[in-house]
């Protein structure tokens, strides 16, 4: 009896192993491109908006606002607000962007 069931088994793993499994598809994550271009000229013209929008608000904003403000989107100002940050024409204070 012990042999008939070792034999079903290892007929069973043939039959099984002839069988190919579907293959699996994997979730690609769609990359967009800006629709504007990342070089010095571009994220200096982005630097200007912000300081604009933050100059004209007179107060600290989110980078929500600054990006409503400007009519830019939240990448943009963020490019802006870094390059300001490095000349060390802004300072964050609890998540909101003042001018320095």
């Amino acid at each position: 009896m012990a042999e008939k069931k070792a034999t079903k088994s290892v007929e069973e793993a043939k039959t099984s192993t002839a069988k190919k499994p579907a293959a699996k598809k994997t979730a690609t994550k769609k990359v967009t491109q800006p629709a504007w271009v990342i070089d010095a000229e571009s994220v200096g013209f982005r630097a200007g908006d912000v300081y604009q929008a933050l100059s004209a608000a007179g107060k600290p904003l989110s980078v929500a606002e600054i990006a409503k403000a400007s009519d830019k989107s939240e990448e943009e100002v963020l490019l802006g607000i870094g390059w300001l940050f490095k000349e060390g024409k802004i300072k964050g204070e609890d998540k909101l962007v003042t001018l320095a």
